[in-house]
């Protein structure tokens, strides 16, 4: 049960100035250079919209005709009149994938260099659960990294999988998780020799990079396949500027959260399986078909195939130049910054550069992100014990970069005191789970609720996992132990294995 936040509102400051504009910069006829790339499902979707007809079916709404008022009013009519699922009007199906909703998936399966490549409307979650649930069987060894998902674990749960932890490098001084070393991935393989699968995080949510390459080839060389939640790395498929993808480096499928940063909307998602993947496309098909919603949202899917034609096109790769150069000017210009940090390459660490991690000496991650925005009413991605985390998007413009430079220098020579750490609470544990049972086990097992501060010693019971960026700070089958207690301030019980 989560407790009730605290805010601490400062004095807003008044002598910066703004963007004028925080949304879009249309100066240049992005949709134009847009205009030459295939969209079927967009196309099919225009298609409906010019073709209205009398309906007798699901949404009961009816293009918009029994919502609130109010809420036409507030996302448009357009909106509503598109929310549909599909089987309408040669839209197609996505279980089985037909018509324009197959024909755009192709597409998007020849832009990443796939085998095949899957449409998810339920987040990249249901890709996660599908995988765990389509490719091991109740009892196999399957070693996971530490910071994945939360979704994974369920995955876990749903399998009856064993997981064995991958442990990332820990960045202690930024109180994140870095690259996972490939010697540790050798290691861990030579000891569990009954590995069904490796399932990995790249890059991290803050950004880290691992050296997917090497430990491709460790796993081939362990006839064992190798899953990446590249959940965070939507565009490196379309700027060498940017890391390669691990479709490109010898993964077997490869995970998309194209509503993060590639410009889809909020909930949708790609799952690819590689050429040579040792996986069973059938078998993780029959998965989605089994987990995915049975209505999906027409409007996802085509933010999917929109995503794919724009980054594809010109226009895309101009937006994401300009994410790159506008997260190398911010770079430079915050290291210039008094008692500010940014991490990167400068500490021998490879990453992503749209994704900044930064710090402020004297200020905890969360005071940080409470100064920002209650005096600037600037909102950053997420903050940690230590710092907080920015993206240079390719929806944002130089002006607003310009604009957070300049909250951050008046933020460095105010004296904000922080007051964030009377509060007691941390972000994230970097150790090792103990688990004693496996995260099924621990899920059916009888269970009892227990004030926190007792629960020490005890098996947990439940996934705590804090989004963003969802990755575990318990989870069934875990001891507890007194390290814990200051990550689980915001619960005042937590569910326990009934001994």
């Amino acid at each position: 049960m989560n407790k009730n936040t605290i805010s601490f509102k400062t004095n807003t400051i008044k002598d910066i100035k703004m963007p004028s504009s925080v949304l879009f910069d249309r100066n240049t006829d992005y949709d134009g250079l847009s205009s030459s790339f295939e969209a079927p499902l967009l196309d099919a979707l225009e298609k409906y919209k010019n073709n209205p007809s009398t309906g007798f079916h699901i949404p009961g709404h009816n293009r918009g005709a029994g919502v609130l008022r109010r809420f036409e009013e507030l996302i448009g009519k357009d909106a509503l009149l598109l929310d549909t699922t599909d089987e309408f009007d040669s839209l197609g199906t996505l279980h089985p994938a037909t018509g324009a909703i197959k024909e755009a998936m192709q597409l998007a399966s020849i832009a990443y260099n796939s085998k095949k490549t899957f449409f998810i409307t339920s987040g990249s979650t249901i890709s996660n659960l599908a995988i765990a649930f389509g490719v091991v069987s109740p009892n196999d060894e399957i070693i996971i990294a530490r910071n994945s998902h939360r979704s994974v674990i369920t995955g876990t749960m749903l399998s009856g999988a064993k997981p064995y932890w991958l442990m990332p490098k820990l960045l202690k001084d930024w109180s994140i998780f870095g690259a996972i070393e490939p010697q540790t991935l050798e290691k861990q393989l030579n000891s569990k020799p009954d590995t069904k699968f490796v399932w990995v995080v790249n890059p991290t949510y803050e950004g880290m990079v691992s050296d997917i390459e090497k430990m491709a080839k460790i796993c081939k060389k362990h006839n064992v396949p190798l899953i990446v939640d590249e959940a965070h790395g939507s565009l490196w498929n379309f700027s060498n500027k940017l890391p390669k993808t691990a479709l490109e480096l010898g993964a077997d499928a490869v995970v998309h959260s194209l509503h993060k940063t590639g410009g889809s909307m909020t909930q949708s998602s790609m799952l690819h399986i590689a050429k040579d993947s040792k996986l069973d496309v059938h078998k993780i098909e029959h998965a989605l078909k089994l987990l995915h919603t049975t209505s999906p949202s027409i409007l996802l899917l085509a933010s999917l195939d929109a995503a794919r034609a724009h980054l594809s096109s010109k226009a895309g790769k101009t937006l994401i130049e300009r994410a790159i150069e506008n997260a190398k000017y911010f770079r430079s210009e915050a290291k210039k910054i008094k008692n500010l940090s940014v991490l990167g390459e400068d500490d021998g660490i490879k990453c992503d550069v749209t994704k900044i991690f930064i710090k402020i000496e004297g200020l905890t991650g969360k005071r940080l992100e409470t100064i920002l925005e209650l005096d600037f009413n600037i909102e950053i991605e997420s903050a940690s014990d230590e710092g907080v985390l920015i993206l240079s998007n390719i929806g944002n413009t130089r002006e607003e970069f310009e604009y957070l430079i300049n909250a951050l220098r008046e933020i460095s020579i105010r004296k904000y005191p922080d007051i964030c750490h009377l509060e007691g609470k941390k972000y994230m544990p970097l150790m090792e789970p103990n688990t004693v049972m496996s995260p099924r086990e621990a899920y059916f097992a009888k269970k009892r609720l227990v004030k926190t501060k007792d629960a020490v010693g005890k098996i947990a019971a439940e996934v705590i996992a804090l989004c963003p960026p969802g990755i575990s700070v318990l989870l069934p089958g875990e001891i507890i132990n007194k390290e814990h207690l200051p990550y689980l301030s915001d619960f005042d019980e937590i569910e326990i294995i009934e001994e």
